[in-house]
């Protein structure tokens, strides 16, 4: 029996971007309502990137590189050409999301937790400023899912699920098949960032430096850490399904019900353009 392929992916602007270990596949609609597809394939890893632990923190930085690349494409072949975002536009853009990311995640719960502990070290205060994480993280979440625009996004991701849980089935990857299968999916990235959440919590601890600046630094460093356990955690978790690492994804999955929405039948028909393109290039 032929092994399957591990795919992954991500929503993107009005499409569905799916990855093997050797190609990226996305599939948009653009504006006259066609499906452009943009097919890439990717270097291949050596054997020091396919280590345990090395492979998490090579994975995340890229899954963000072609994330973004797919994002920014998408939003050029659904838009209008007064629309198209130029590559000043794209450094503005990441720096400010970096910025903030830094300051939600990282800064406002540190200084929410002092101000409610008092010290800024030790197990209860990295407890309670993982805890801040998570909430603020969920707030910010389920504020965004308000949004129009980001509820739309959530539906490609639903259609991402929904066609990758198909394959995975075996089943034949149609519209009929696809509808039945759900939209939350073990190996997503929600789950991947609710574990690193949660590891957080355990390995700040071993940060004892008072000083706001220098705390920002050292879990920032650590951040490649956090993601390279995260990825083997869920690796183990998505394998031996019915064990104890189950528990783990728990909090993703159910936090998938907010990232997710049913998709309708252009949006399927969009990721299943993406996962049968990816399957033949494969093949070819």
């Amino acid at each position: 029996m032929k092994q399957r392929l591990v795919l992954g992916g991500q929503a993107v602007i009005e499409g569905v971007m799916i990855k093997s270990n050797n190609y990226v596949v996305t599939s948009v609609i653009n504006d006259n309502g066609q499906i452009v597809i943009k097919k890439d394939k990717l270097a291949k890893k050596g054997k020091l990137e396919q280590m345990p632990f090395i492979r998490g923190a090579v994975n995340m930085y890229e899954m963000l590189v072609i994330g973004y690349k797919s994002l920014l494409w998408s939003a050029d072949v659904s838009g209008k050409e007064d629309e198209k975002i130029n590559k000043f536009d794209i450094v503005v853009s990441v720096a400010l999301a970096i910025l903030f990311a830094i300051g939600l995640f990282l800064v406002i719960p540190f200084i929410i937790t002092k101000f409610l502990y008092g010290k800024t070290t030790g197990v209860i205060f990295n407890v309670i400023d993982g805890l801040i994480r998570v909430v603020i993280f969920l707030l910010y979440l389920f504020a965004i899912s308000k949004i129009k625009d980001v509820r739309r996004l959530f539906q490609y991701h639903g259609a991402e699920h929904k066609a990758v849980n198909c394959y995975e089935a075996g089943k034949a990857i149609n519209i009929s098949n696809v509808r039945k299968f759900s939209t939350i999916h073990a190996r997503c990235g929600t789950n991947f960032i609710m574990i690193v959440l949660m590891l957080s919590i355990f390995l700040f601890s071993f940060i004892t430096t008072n000083n706001l600046i220098y705390t920002t630094i050292l879990r920032i460093l650590l951040v490649p850490v956090i993601a390279a356990i995260s990825y083997e955690l869920l690796k183990l978790a998505d394998k031996h399904k019915n064990s104890i690492f189950k528990i783990l994804i728990l909090p993703g999955l159910w936090l998938q019900r907010l990232t997710t929405e049913n998709p309708d039948e252009k949006q399927m028909n969009v990721a299943i353009n993406s996962v049968k393109t990816i399957l033949e290039l494969e093949e070819s």
